[in-house]
Parts: structure tokens; C-alpha cells; sequence
């Protein structure tokens, strides 16, 4: 899913689906990655979520045929030329990335939406298995190119309902609208607060360059997957907990309805929905304190976010848990794993000066525990889905 290391400019992405496909396309479209900051499974339980785009990218250059043919091409060497008929896509019969393109085009199509044939080459640099949504960006740049092409004219909160669907029917990923949100609606130097039940998005600065911080990803390189079982039955987990509670979703219980809470679930489910009730919280918290006082202030919500996806929610894995508990005691202000969990990246709010000490410290705990050597990087806060080309 991912390209290789030396990704195609734009010009040579032009160029390869020219020499591929027999003519230039009629655009290109980029869609980022994304971050979560804070906010972790609280998306589909109509909770809040404080995501933002990342610096990291699908783009996709895409041409609109005159039949029902689809053909697809990664960046990615070794896959090879996909072929689809538009007009017979069943939901979960595509295997590998086309899966993501092919499930736009089919949830527009459930829509209503005459959605035609076309060629598609895909290049992305969001890493693969990471936990920072590389399927979505692909699925947001294809929709923003189907959107456009198609004359569809879909505002971009139906936009992410639509990869939504295809995310949930399609691919078969029980997933929530959070990643889809940041992709298509980021923008720069922001975090977007995501209100799940509404869909409403509030710019929140996040700035931590200006204040003196660098927020580090390290990717864990343990490899998860949205559409495995672990995801799938802690969302089961938490739809048992508010039919039990009595409310439509979890975001309608509060800190000071768990205690009654403990008497009517099962040890497993109050556990699951306490890290649900308090980790809504804490996004409220960060969202507050980064409008009031900056980035330097928000680490300790951001471990204790990680202490409960560790301890109640039971996402987390050695990789990450090594990675944050290194990376607070070189430095990092607050450290936590990010993503849906079971594997993936894990973020560190550090101080510029401490940069270099919290990366050679997770590199040499990791090979010293026999991990695979992790990558490390810097992101910030980018523009949301656009054309290119």
C-alpha cells in the first residue's frame, strides 16, 4: 500500500500514468494520513476525537473511462495492473489496496451516484500497518478525485460517510468516522476537534514547533489490521456496555455514572466503557487546555490516555508500552499509543532539546528487548485532502 522510499513527484506520477494507461490523466489528488492526539475508540461510540492530518500522503492520479472498466496501479513494485468491472463490485471480493479504491467507487454507487469506469495510480508515503490511517488516505484521495469527476458535488461531511461505508460494508472494518474527518477536513497547524455524533469539527491550534516541542512517531513496525477480530469485539464490547446502561451511546455516560456503572457490567465490559467515559474526557481536556495554555501543557492527559488503552481497554502491545515508557524517561512530556491499537505507532510530545535522547533511547530498547528496530519521525499538522493536478 505503501510506495517505495523514493516517492514519484507529481510530474513523474503524471508521467508514469501516461506511459502506463496510454494518455495523461484528468487530475491528481493527494489525501493525508493522520494523527490521532488524543481520543482513542471514542469515535464510533459518538464520542470526541482530536485527530490531526499529517505531513504524509496517498495521491492518486486518476482518468475517467467511457466503459465500466476499472484499472488500478500502485507505486508499489511487485503488484501489478488490478482490473475491475465498476458495475459488478461486491462488497469484500477485492483483495489487497484495491479494496480501497473499489469501495469508494461501490459506497458512491450505493448513494445513488453514477459513478463510471476509470484508471487509477495510487502512490502513497503513509507508512503501511502503522496506525496512521494509510487505507483512509487512499480511500479520501480516490473520493475526492471520484467526487470531482463524477460531478457528485458530495459536501465533504458525506464524503466521510461515504468511505465510512466503504470502510464498513466493503472492506469489512468496523470502524468509526474519525480517520476519514482528519483526512478530508485537517488543516495546517491545527488538530481537528471531531464531535462523532454531529459530525461538527472545531480548528484547535496545535502548534508545538512554536512551542518548542516536536511531536515524534514511532513506528513499532507490529503490523495491525482494522478488520481483524480484536477491533471488532471491542466495539462489540461497548455497544453491550450502553444497551446494558440504558443510552443510545457510550458518549452519553458520564465520569460520575460509573460507579453505578461497576454494579451492572461484567468486570470486562465496565472496564471497556470506563476507558470510553474517561478518555472522552481527557480529549475535552486537551482541546481546553491547548486553547488556553498551549501544547507543553496536555502530556499528562496523553499518559493517562495510554494507561487506559493499556490497562482497560487492553489495545496496547510490549512494542508500544517499551516505546512510551522510553520515551517519558528521556524526555518526552507525555507519551501515548495512538491508532486503533494491537500493534501500530505510539506519539511522544518532546522537547526540541531532548529529541535526539528519546530516539536513540527507543532504538536501544528495542534491540536490547529483540524488537524490531522501530522508525522514528516528526509530524505536523496539514492541509486536508486537495487536488494537485
Amino acid at each position: 500500500m505503501t510506495s517505495t522510499p523514493d516517492a514519484p513527484a507529481l510530474s513523474d506520477l503524471s508521467g508514469l500514468f501516461e506511459s502506463t494507461f496510454g494518455s495523461a490523466p484528468d487530475g491528481v489528488w493527494q489525501a493525508p494520513g493522520r494523527v490521532n492526539l488524543i481520543g482513542e475508540h471514542t469515535d464510533y461510540n459518538e464520542g470526541f476525537v482530536l485527530p490531526f492530518a499529517i505531513d504524509k500522503t496517498a495521491k492518486v492520479a486518476v482518468r475517467i473511462r467511457r466503459d465500466s472498466r476499472v484499472r488500478l496501479l500502485s507505486t508499489f513494485g511487485g503488484q501489478g495492473l488490478a482490473e475491475a468491472d465498476v458495475d459488478m463490485l461486491v462488497p469484500e471480493a477485492a483483495r489487497g489496496w484495491t479494496k480501497y479504491p473499489l469501495g469508494v467507487a461501490w459506497a458512491l454507487q450505493q448513494r445513488g451516484i453514477l459513478v463510471p469506469g476509470f484508471d487509477l495510480l495510487m502512490d502513497s508515503d503513509v507508512p503501511l500497518g502503522a496506525g496512521l490511517s494509510s487505507s483512509h488516505a487512499i480511500e479520501c484521495a480516490v473520493i475526492s478525485a471520484l467526487n470531482e469527476l463524477s460531478g457528485a458535488g458530495l459536501a465533504a461531511e458525506d464524503m466521510v460517510l461515504a468511505t465510512q461505508k466503504a470502510e464498513n460494508d466493503f472492506v469489512g472494518a468496523p470502524t468509526g468516522i474519525m480517520d476519514q474527518s482528519a483526512s478530508l477536513r485537517g488543516s495546517k497547524g491545527h488538530a481537528v476537534f471531531l464531535d462523532c455524533r454531529d459530525q461538527s469539527v472545531q480548528l484547535v491550534p496545535f502548534d508545538a514547533e512554536e512551542a518548542g516541542l516536536v511531536l515524534l512517531v514511532i513506528d513499532t513496525k507490529v503490523s495491525h489490521s482494522h478488520a481483524d477480530g480484536g477491533y471488532a469485539s471491542r466495539r462489540a464490547s461497548c455497544e453491550l456496555g450502553a444497551q446494558v446502561l440504558g443510552v443510545p451511546a457510550l458518549r452519553d455516560v458520564g465520569i460520575g455514572d460509573l460507579e453505578e456503572a461497576s454494579g451492572l457490567l461484567d468486570s470486562t465490559t465496565f472496564r471497556r466503557v470506563r476507558h470510553i467515559v474517561t478518555e472522552n474526557d481527557r480529549v475535552l481536556q486537551t482541546v481546553e487546555r491547548l486553547t488556553t495554555d498551549g501544547p507543553a501543557h496536555i502530556g499528562k492527559l496523553l499518559d493517562a490516555s495510554h494507561a487506559s488503552m493499556r490497562d482497560d481497554f487492553e489495545i496496547s502491545c510490549a512494542e508500544l508500552d517499551l516505546a512510551v515508557e522510553t520515551s517519558r524517561a528521556h524526555g518526552a512530556i507525555g507519551a501515548r499509543m495512538t491508532g486503533g491499537g494491537f500493534g501500530g505507532s505510539a506519539i511522544a510530545l518532546t522537547p526540541v532539546g531532548h529529541e535526539r535522547e528519546v530516539r536513540d533511547a527507543v532504538v536501544r530498547a528495542f534491540a536490547a528487548a529483540g524488537f524490531t528496530t522501530p522508525d522514528i519521525f516528526t509530524v505536523t499538522p496539514a492541509a486536508g485532502a486537495k487536488r494537485l493536478a
